[in-house]
């Protein structure tokens, strides 16, 4: 399954409403850590089609969403459960740190 890159105006309607859990990765394209987190985003995304969706944010293009959750550093990964943030990691981390997270609401 493809990762979704969602700005603005789709935001709420595919995470907020979202009906199953939504990982969003905060990134920007000069960022060296986001680009080494990408391939394991991508590959979550594989793995949890119909657990859970998986979207982008580039911070660069939606400096708003970004500010509307205090996103001081990229990347940064948050989890979204029912509209709400119940999980953040920030920087480059694991897979399997990631999914222990995820794992908790699916």
């Amino acid at each position: 399954m493809a990762i979704v890159e969602v700005k603005s105006a789709a935001f709420e309607e595919e995470v907020l409403k979202s009906s199953i859990p939504v990982l969003v990765d905060f990134w920007a394209p000069w960022c060296g850590p986001c680009k080494a987190l990408t391939p394991i985003v991508h590959k979550l995304a594989d793995e949890l089609v119909g657990k859970a969706k998986v979207v982008s944010v580039n911070v660069d293009e939606s400096p708003d969403i970004a500010a509307k959750y205090s996103i001081m550093s990229i990347p940064t990964l948050l989890v979204f459960v029912g509209g709400t943030v119940h999980e953040q990691l920030v920087g480059l981390v694991q897979k399997d740190k990631i999914l222990d997270k995820l794992n908790k609401h699916i």
